[in-house]
């Protein structure tokens, strides 16, 4: 609340607040979409890989000539960094060693960042975080996106005073999505390759959506930024729809499905057998709370929340995310407030490969939503005392030793090469909170 307000204000007494996009896909195109609407917010810049893609990607979503002629393009996103002009980023490659690079470059510059990239953050999030403190900036998740948004319920949740259950998201799920490739992802969003391709939609990052790697991914950020605790054998993708959230996830003592409470979870838009559950929450996020007292409980019922049998667990939820449309958000908050809208704190969810297929040492890993492996939340202590590959590292690298389809790729099982993305890792896994 009340950021127009404090923009009105900023931008009459120092001018608008100047954002860098670095990355001009789906994701920064919506975002792209709303700057023309939002009197003092401008994007001095855009990096991407293909200078003429990004312009044209602001000519699609309704920029004039005048305001592309205005904006600065470069293919150089670590430039875009230490520009002048520049007083937040938006880091939207979904690379995590570009992405890692980048915040360090924002950091050596003294700019926020706003990490939309959670593929990133979930691989070193906890030492970006540290350092992004010690530079005196902001290292925020973007808000629009499902990390965020759970940790705004959270906090809401515990500011208000209730304990949290749960927290997570929704998605369409069954078991034998884990082994889909690019190839036939389509299908499972009811698209043609030509349709998917003329909205923008690259088929590995939707099937990373699909395979159940962006929601290890995503758990595992929310996890890292609420102090919340993962599951030992992963996510389950409980079928569940929004009137039985109390009721399913709530722990097991209680009589839901959950080892223990404050848990993440995602709940499957489908029942195991294909159907769809009644009221899904696919597009949405979720807490459900425990009333501290009997008074609250009843509370719960007198206004109507759906509870469990004994009225003391409720479900809240937003049932859609607007992704790219609401991240302004993040950019004002950071220059306006000098806050984050969600940022990792400790590090208790990582997500790990885990091989697709039968892999034979010589081949090459493709990362999330390729052919070879998917990404599993694994809780972070157990992946780091294990040695399990992270699934931001199982990109471009070798195999050395045979991996059987349904196994976690181990770093001994892969040639791992050093880097800033590896030893951003490697500081991040001393962070590690149990």
């Amino acid at each position: 609340m009340n950021l127009m307000h404090m923009l009105a204000e900023r931008a009459e007494a120092k001018g608008p607040v100047r954002a860098g996009l670095i990355g001009a896909g789906k994701f920064g195109s919506m975002f792209l979409s709303q700057v023309p609407t939002i009197p003092g917010l401008e994007v001095a810049a855009i990096a991407d890989l293909d200078v003429e893609r990004a312009r044209a990607a602001c000519r699609e979503v309704g920029w004039d000539a005048a305001r592309i002629e205005a904006t600065h393009f470069t293919e150089d996103g670590l430039a875009l960094c230490a520009r002048d002009d520049v007083d937040v980023i938006l880091e939207v490659t979904g690379s995590p060693a570009a992405g890692i690079a980048h915040a360090l470059a924002a950091f050596d510059a003294g700019k926020h960042i706003v990490m939309v990239n959670v593929e990133a953050d979930v691989l070193a999030g906890p030492a970006l975080a540290r350092r992004a403190r010690r530079a005196g900036v902001v290292y925020s998740m973007a808000y629009g996106d499902q990390p965020a948004l759970v940790a705004e319920m959270v906090d809401w949740a515990r500011a208000c005073g209730f304990r949290v259950a749960a927290a997570g998201k929704g998605t369409k799920y069954l078991p034998s999505f884990h082994m889909v490739t690019p190839d036939n992802v389509w299908e499972h969003y009811g698209l043609t390759p030509q349709a998917a391709q003329a909205a923008g939609m690259n088929p590995q990052m939707f099937n990373s959506f699909l395979d159940g790697t962006k929601s290890a991914i995503e758990m595992a950020a929310i996890a890292n930024a609420c102090g919340l605790a993962v599951p030992a054998e992963g996510l389950g993708f409980p079928p569940c729809g929004v009137d039985d959230l109390a009721h399913v996830l709530r722990p097991r003592t209680e009589g839901g499905l959950l080892e223990g409470a404050g848990m993440v979870e995602v709940v499957s838009s489908l029942e195991r057998d294909g159907r769809p559950v009644f009221r899904d929450l696919r597009w949405g996020v979720y807490v459900v709370l425990e009333a501290p007292n009997d008074y609250a409980a009843a509370c719960f019922a007198q206004y109507g929340l759906k509870t469990d049998a004994s009225g003391r667990y409720a479900g809240m939820y937003k049932p859609y995310h607007l992704i790219g449309l609401e991240l302004p958000i993040s950019v004002l908050n950071a220059a306006l407030r000098g806050e984050p809208t969600g940022a990792t704190r400790a590090f208790r969810g990582d997500a790990v490969a885990v091989a697709k297929r039968d892999l034979s040492p010589g081949e090459m890993l493709d990362g999330e939503g390729g052919y070879t492996v998917w990404g599993r939340l694994m809780p972070a202590a157990a992946s780091i005392a294990r040695g399990a590959l992270p699934i931001g590292l199982a990109h471009g690298i070798e195999v050395r030793q045979a991996v059987k389809a349904g196994e976690v790729v181990d770093l001994s099982d892969v040639a791992l090469r050093d880097g800033p993305a590896v030893e951003l890792r490697r500081e991040a896994e001393q962070m590690t909170d149990v």
